[in-house]
Protein backbone atom coordinates (compact mmCIF):
# COMPACT_ATOMS: atom_id res chain seq x y z
CA UNK A 1 0.00 0.00 0.00
CA UNK A 2 1.20 3.71 -0.74
CA UNK A 3 1.09 5.97 1.84
CA UNK A 4 0.93 10.12 1.34
CA UNK A 5 2.96 10.29 4.08
CA UNK A 6 5.21 7.64 6.30
CA UNK A 7 8.62 7.66 8.44
CA UNK A 8 11.30 5.21 8.25
CA UNK A 9 13.35 4.33 11.48
CA UNK A 10 12.90 8.20 12.30
CA UNK A 11 15.04 8.78 15.53
CA UNK A 12 15.83 12.09 17.12
CA UNK A 13 18.93 12.78 19.82
CA UNK A 14 19.36 16.04 20.62
CA UNK A 15 22.57 16.76 23.69
CA UNK A 16 23.12 13.20 23.61
CA UNK A 17 19.02 12.64 24.64
CA UNK A 18 17.45 10.28 22.70
CA UNK A 19 13.66 12.04 21.83
CA UNK A 20 12.78 10.02 19.20
CA UNK A 21 13.86 6.10 18.28
CA UNK A 22 12.53 3.97 15.56
CA UNK A 23 9.37 5.65 14.44
CA UNK A 24 7.23 4.62 11.92
CA UNK A 25 4.15 6.32 10.92
CA UNK A 26 2.01 5.21 8.26
CA UNK A 27 -0.80 7.85 6.90
CA UNK A 28 -3.32 7.13 3.70
CA UNK A 29 -4.62 9.44 1.41
CA UNK A 30 -7.63 10.96 2.82
CA UNK A 31 -7.82 9.49 5.98
CA UNK A 32 -7.71 11.24 9.41
CA UNK A 33 -4.80 10.16 11.53
CA UNK A 34 -4.79 10.56 15.38
CA UNK A 35 -1.37 11.29 16.83
CA UNK A 36 -2.06 10.01 20.70
CA UNK A 37 0.85 10.13 23.68
CA UNK A 38 1.14 11.68 26.92
CA UNK A 39 2.49 14.76 27.62
CA UNK A 40 6.76 14.64 26.42
CA UNK A 41 6.02 11.91 24.49
CA UNK A 42 7.46 12.94 21.93
CA UNK A 43 4.08 14.59 19.50
CA UNK A 44 5.68 17.77 18.63
CA UNK A 45 9.24 16.83 17.97
CA UNK A 46 7.45 14.24 15.35
CA UNK A 47 6.08 16.73 13.81
CA UNK A 48 8.79 19.24 13.61
CA UNK A 49 10.46 16.39 11.72
CA UNK A 50 7.24 16.03 9.50
CA UNK A 51 7.45 19.48 8.27
CA UNK A 52 11.21 20.26 7.81
CA UNK A 53 11.52 22.13 10.88
CA UNK A 54 13.95 20.06 12.61
CA UNK A 55 16.05 17.26 11.03
CA UNK A 56 16.06 13.72 11.87
CA UNK A 57 19.16 12.38 13.79
CA UNK A 58 18.66 9.27 11.38
CA UNK A 59 15.76 7.78 9.58
CA UNK A 60 13.69 9.29 6.73
CA UNK A 61 10.05 11.18 6.24
CA UNK A 62 8.60 10.54 3.14
CA UNK A 63 5.83 12.41 1.61
CA UNK A 64 4.05 12.19 -1.15
CA UNK A 65 6.31 9.08 -1.97
CA UNK A 66 9.34 11.45 -2.38
CA UNK A 67 12.25 11.12 0.47
CA UNK A 68 11.76 14.95 2.59
CA UNK A 69 15.03 16.69 1.92
CA UNK A 70 16.10 19.66 3.57
CA UNK A 71 15.52 21.58 0.28
CA UNK A 72 12.14 20.06 0.03
CA UNK A 73 10.58 23.26 -0.53
CA UNK A 74 8.21 22.31 -3.47
CA UNK A 75 6.67 19.39 -0.98
CA UNK A 76 6.20 21.82 1.67
CA UNK A 77 3.73 23.62 -0.69
CA UNK A 78 1.10 20.72 -0.20
CA UNK A 79 1.00 20.75 3.23
CA UNK A 80 -0.45 23.09 5.61
CA UNK A 81 0.46 22.65 9.18
CA UNK A 82 -0.41 23.69 13.00
CA UNK A 83 3.11 23.52 14.88
CA UNK A 84 2.55 24.00 18.65
CA UNK A 85 1.28 27.85 18.55
CA UNK A 86 0.53 29.39 15.37
CA UNK A 87 2.07 32.91 15.18
CA UNK A 88 0.79 36.02 12.93
CA UNK A 89 1.69 39.75 12.34
CA UNK A 90 -0.96 40.71 15.19
CA UNK A 91 -1.08 44.05 14.02
CA UNK A 92 -2.44 42.94 10.94
CA UNK A 93 -5.87 42.00 10.75
CA UNK A 94 -6.86 38.33 10.16
CA UNK A 95 -7.54 38.45 6.54
CA UNK A 96 -4.57 40.65 5.70
CA UNK A 97 -2.48 37.46 7.61
CA UNK A 98 -4.69 35.22 5.50
CA UNK A 99 -4.04 37.06 2.03
CA UNK A 100 0.02 37.58 3.08
CA UNK A 101 0.21 33.74 3.35
CA UNK A 102 -1.49 32.92 0.10
CA UNK A 103 1.24 35.45 -1.31
CA UNK A 104 3.57 33.08 0.56
CA UNK A 105 2.29 29.98 -1.03
CA UNK A 106 1.53 31.59 -4.70
CA UNK A 107 -2.31 30.41 -3.89
CA UNK A 108 -4.54 33.28 -6.11
CA UNK A 109 -7.85 31.42 -5.72
CA UNK A 110 -10.63 34.36 -5.78
CA UNK A 111 -12.78 34.45 -2.56
CA UNK A 112 -10.69 31.46 -0.83
CA UNK A 113 -9.37 33.78 2.13
CA UNK A 114 -13.66 34.67 3.16
CA UNK A 115 -14.57 31.49 2.90
CA UNK A 116 -11.71 30.06 5.31
CA UNK A 117 -12.60 32.86 7.83
CA UNK A 118 -16.71 31.81 7.06
CA UNK A 119 -15.36 28.32 7.54
CA UNK A 120 -13.66 29.32 11.01
CA UNK A 121 -16.68 30.88 12.20
CA UNK A 122 -13.80 34.66 12.14
CA UNK A 123 -15.88 36.57 9.05
CA UNK A 124 -17.02 39.13 11.76
CA UNK A 125 -13.63 39.16 13.33
CA UNK A 126 -11.70 39.10 10.00
CA UNK A 127 -10.88 42.62 9.58
CA UNK A 128 -10.01 43.01 13.54
CA UNK A 129 -6.03 43.02 14.11
CA UNK A 130 -4.78 39.49 15.65
CA UNK A 131 -3.96 41.36 18.67
CA UNK A 132 -7.04 41.81 19.76
CA UNK A 133 -8.18 37.93 19.26
CA UNK A 134 -8.79 35.63 22.01
CA UNK A 135 -6.47 32.52 22.14
CA UNK A 136 -9.38 30.50 20.93
CA UNK A 137 -9.72 32.63 17.72
CA UNK A 138 -5.88 32.72 17.10
CA UNK A 139 -6.43 29.39 17.24
CA UNK A 140 -9.32 28.75 14.63
CA UNK A 141 -6.91 31.31 12.63
CA UNK A 142 -4.50 28.77 12.27
CA UNK A 143 -6.49 26.36 11.31
CA UNK A 144 -7.81 28.31 8.75
CA UNK A 145 -4.51 29.60 7.60
CA UNK A 146 -3.26 25.62 7.56
CA UNK A 147 -6.29 24.62 4.80
CA UNK A 148 -6.55 27.88 2.90
CA UNK A 149 -4.69 26.77 -0.07
CA UNK A 150 -6.67 23.02 -0.25
CA UNK A 151 -3.49 21.42 0.97
CA UNK A 152 -3.53 17.60 0.59
CA UNK A 153 -2.00 17.11 3.75
CA UNK A 154 -2.63 18.86 7.08
CA UNK A 155 -0.29 18.40 10.39
CA UNK A 156 -2.06 20.01 13.22
CA UNK A 157 -0.55 19.93 16.95
CA UNK A 158 -3.22 20.04 19.25
CA UNK A 159 -5.25 21.84 16.88
CA UNK A 160 -8.30 22.73 19.82
CA UNK A 161 -5.94 24.43 22.50
CA UNK A 162 -8.38 27.45 23.82
CA UNK A 163 -11.24 26.40 22.32
CA UNK A 164 -14.71 25.46 24.06
CA UNK A 165 -16.91 22.99 23.99
CA UNK A 166 -18.52 24.44 21.17
CA UNK A 167 -15.52 24.98 19.11
CA UNK A 168 -14.30 21.85 19.04
CA UNK A 169 -17.70 20.37 17.66
CA UNK A 170 -17.35 22.78 14.94
CA UNK A 171 -13.40 21.91 14.32
CA UNK A 172 -14.60 18.31 14.59
CA UNK A 173 -17.21 18.95 12.22
CA UNK A 174 -14.94 20.64 9.84
CA UNK A 175 -11.92 17.93 9.87
CA UNK A 176 -14.51 15.27 8.72
CA UNK A 177 -16.15 17.27 5.79
CA UNK A 178 -12.57 18.02 4.72
CA UNK A 179 -11.45 14.82 4.77
CA UNK A 180 -14.59 13.39 3.24
CA UNK A 181 -15.55 16.07 0.31
CA UNK A 182 -12.08 17.48 0.12
CA UNK A 183 -9.94 14.39 0.30
CA UNK A 184 -7.81 16.12 2.63
CA UNK A 185 -4.99 14.20 4.81
CA UNK A 186 -5.21 15.33 7.87
CA UNK A 187 -2.81 14.43 11.18
CA UNK A 188 -3.88 15.51 14.37
CA UNK A 189 -2.03 15.17 17.64
CA UNK A 190 -4.34 15.90 21.05
CA UNK A 191 -4.62 14.87 24.25
CA UNK A 192 -8.31 14.95 23.72
CA UNK A 193 -9.18 11.54 23.29
CA UNK A 194 -12.93 11.41 23.22
CA UNK A 195 -12.54 14.13 20.09
CA UNK A 196 -10.54 11.63 18.56
CA UNK A 197 -12.04 9.10 19.06
CA UNK A 198 -15.03 10.68 17.57
CA UNK A 199 -13.32 11.45 13.96
CA UNK A 200 -9.73 9.48 13.70
CA UNK A 201 -9.51 6.79 10.99
CA UNK A 202 -6.19 5.16 12.39
CA UNK A 203 -4.11 6.20 15.60
CA UNK A 204 -0.35 6.07 16.11
CA UNK A 205 0.08 5.88 19.68
CA UNK A 206 3.56 7.24 20.79
CA UNK A 207 5.52 7.14 24.16
CA UNK A 208 8.69 7.67 25.67
CA UNK A 209 9.54 8.39 21.96
CA UNK A 210 8.90 4.74 20.84
CA UNK A 211 5.11 4.10 18.65
CA UNK A 212 3.75 1.64 20.56
CA UNK A 213 0.98 0.81 18.25
CA UNK A 214 -0.34 1.94 15.03
CA UNK A 215 -3.87 0.51 14.36
CA UNK A 216 -7.11 1.54 12.97
CA UNK A 217 -10.18 2.54 14.77
CA UNK A 218 -12.29 -0.11 13.26
CA UNK A 219 -9.62 -2.89 14.63
CA UNK A 220 -10.18 -1.50 17.74
CA UNK A 221 -13.60 -0.96 18.08
CA UNK A 222 -13.85 -5.14 16.60
CA UNK A 223 -11.03 -5.96 19.69
CA UNK A 224 -12.87 -3.60 22.33
CA UNK A 225 -13.85 -6.21 25.49
CA UNK A 226 -17.65 -5.33 26.31
CA UNK A 227 -17.74 -6.29 30.35
CA UNK A 228 -20.02 -6.14 32.94
CA UNK A 229 -19.28 -4.50 36.35
CA UNK A 230 -20.77 -5.55 39.43
CA UNK A 231 -20.77 -3.74 42.75
CA UNK A 232 -21.22 -5.85 45.46
CA UNK A 233 -20.76 -5.90 48.84
CA UNK A 234 -19.24 -9.50 49.44
CA UNK A 235 -17.02 -10.69 46.01
CA UNK A 236 -15.72 -13.59 47.72
CA UNK A 237 -19.49 -15.08 47.87
CA UNK A 238 -20.51 -12.84 44.53
CA UNK A 239 -17.42 -15.01 43.14
CA UNK A 240 -18.55 -18.52 43.98
CA UNK A 241 -22.00 -18.14 42.82
CA UNK A 242 -21.09 -17.07 39.45
CA UNK A 243 -18.20 -19.95 38.93
CA UNK A 244 -20.47 -22.67 41.02
CA UNK A 245 -23.75 -21.71 40.26
CA UNK A 246 -23.58 -20.19 36.65
CA UNK A 247 -20.66 -21.85 35.31
CA UNK A 248 -18.94 -18.48 33.96
CA UNK A 249 -15.58 -18.22 34.08
CA UNK A 250 -14.15 -15.26 32.28
CA UNK A 251 -14.32 -12.78 35.09
CA UNK A 252 -12.10 -11.00 37.35
CA UNK A 253 -12.17 -9.12 40.61
CA UNK A 254 -11.55 -5.45 40.61
CA UNK A 255 -10.88 -4.67 44.27
CA UNK A 256 -12.74 -5.31 47.52
CA UNK A 257 -16.37 -4.67 45.71
CA UNK A 258 -16.21 -4.81 42.02
CA UNK A 259 -16.48 -7.98 39.84
CA UNK A 260 -16.21 -7.45 35.92
CA UNK A 261 -17.52 -10.74 33.92
CA UNK A 262 -16.25 -10.49 29.84
CA UNK A 263 -18.17 -13.14 28.81
CA UNK A 264 -20.71 -11.25 26.28
CA UNK A 265 -23.63 -14.84 26.67
CA UNK A 266 -24.16 -13.71 30.40
CA UNK A 267 -27.31 -11.46 30.68
CA UNK A 268 -27.72 -8.95 33.13
CA UNK A 269 -30.89 -10.08 35.05
CA UNK A 270 -29.95 -13.48 35.16
CA UNK A 271 -27.13 -12.59 37.13
CA UNK A 272 -29.12 -10.20 39.39
CA UNK A 273 -31.37 -12.67 40.42
CA UNK A 274 -29.16 -15.45 40.97
CA UNK A 275 -27.21 -13.02 43.07
CA UNK A 276 -30.06 -12.40 44.72
CA UNK A 277 -31.42 -15.32 45.51
CA UNK A 278 -28.29 -16.92 46.93
CA UNK A 279 -28.31 -13.62 49.22
CA UNK A 280 -25.66 -11.52 47.69
CA UNK A 281 -26.18 -8.08 47.66
CA UNK A 282 -25.94 -6.25 45.08
CA UNK A 283 -25.60 -1.67 44.54
CA UNK A 284 -25.03 -1.66 41.09
CA UNK A 285 -24.79 -3.84 37.74
CA UNK A 286 -23.51 -2.17 34.61
CA UNK A 287 -22.62 -2.82 30.84
CA UNK A 288 -19.38 -0.94 29.73
CA UNK A 289 -17.51 -1.25 26.43
CA UNK A 290 -13.83 0.24 26.53
CA UNK A 291 -13.13 3.43 24.61
CA UNK A 292 -10.51 5.11 23.08
CA UNK A 293 -9.17 6.61 26.20
CA UNK A 294 -9.06 2.42 28.32
CA UNK A 295 -7.08 1.42 25.61
CA UNK A 296 -4.72 4.45 25.06
CA UNK A 297 -4.17 4.12 28.78
CA UNK A 298 -3.86 0.36 29.33
CA UNK A 299 -0.86 0.41 26.22
CA UNK A 300 0.47 3.41 27.90
CA UNK A 301 0.32 1.74 31.65
CA UNK A 302 2.12 -1.30 30.24
CA UNK A 303 4.77 1.17 28.86
CA UNK A 304 5.12 2.82 31.80
CA UNK A 305 5.59 -0.64 34.18
CA UNK A 306 8.52 -1.63 31.74
CA UNK A 307 10.60 1.83 31.76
Amino acid sequence: MSYILQTNHLCKTIDGKELIADVNIHVKKGEIYGFLGPNGAGKTTVMKMLTNLWKPTSGLVELFGKTLEPASYEVLKRMGSIIEFPTFYEHMSGKENLKLHCEYMGYYNKGSVEEALGMLDLTDAGEKPVKSYSLGMKQRLGIARAILCRQELVILDEPANGLDPAGMKQIRDLFQMLSTEYGMTILISSHILSEIESIADTIGIISHGKLIREISMQEISKMNTAYIELTVENTQKAAYILSDKMNLKNFKMIDDSKIRIYELSAATQKISKELLLNGVEMTSITKHTESLEDYFLKLTGEVERSC
